[in-house]
């Protein structure tokens, strides 16, 4: 009787040992803490040996440990899989820039080879014998208004020097008529 008492309370222990187990591992999962046997062991307060003896224990931390490692791969495929789209979104965004790129460096060689045309046909119009007569009447036309500047410039020195002279001469006059007119008068 006393050997069937210590089966039964060998099983109860083993029972709380793995509720314990069982408890932690829910815990760890919860708190999103990696499962390991050292620390289940630390945790439930059993030993390593106990882990690793008991097929019941063993088989819980295992499958906590594949469960953790499949979960962890579900995170790591689905960050692989954002930051796949955020390239793949990069690269879209890149080649429609490409495209808008390409787009406007053709609209741009169009417009210049335009203007290129037009400055050929005005380049055309043109003979050389045109454009060197055109070159000589301009040069004799900027010689003649810097003979005509000059010529101006002369000519506003010498109506400067005119109104001084009309003032001098007019001051001069007020003073003989003032001389000439008796006192009490009023000069005209």
């Amino acid at each position: 009787m006393s050997t069937e008492a210590a089966l039964a309370a060998r099983r109860r222990s083993t029972e709380a040992a793995l509720g314990r187990v069982r408890d932690v591992i829910t815990r760890l999962r919860r708190e999103k803490t990696p499962v390991s046997v050292a620390a289940v062991s630390r945790r439930a307060d059993v030993s390593r040996t106990f882990l690793y003896g008991n097929p019941d224990a063993r088989a819980a931390v295992a499958d906590a440990i594949a469960q953790a490692s499949e979960q962890r791969t579900r995170i790591l495929d689905a960050q692989d899989d954002e930051r796949e789209a955020t390239w793949r979104e990069r690269a879209l965004n890149a080649e429609d820039a490409l495209k808008a790129a390409h787009a406007e460096i053709l609209a741009q060689r169009a417009r210049i080879g335009e203007l290129l045309g037009q400055v050929r046909d005005l380049e055309s119009e043109w003979t050389k014998e045109a454009i060197a007569r055109i070159t000589t009447e301009n040069t004799t036309l900027k010689q003649r208004v810097r003979q005509l500047t000059a010529g101006n410039r002369t000519l506003e020195e010498k109506l400067k020097a005119a109104r001084e002279n009309l003032r001098f001469h007019d001051k001069r006059i007020a003073d003989l008529e003032a001389l000439l007119t008796p006192p009490g008068q009023a000069p005209k």
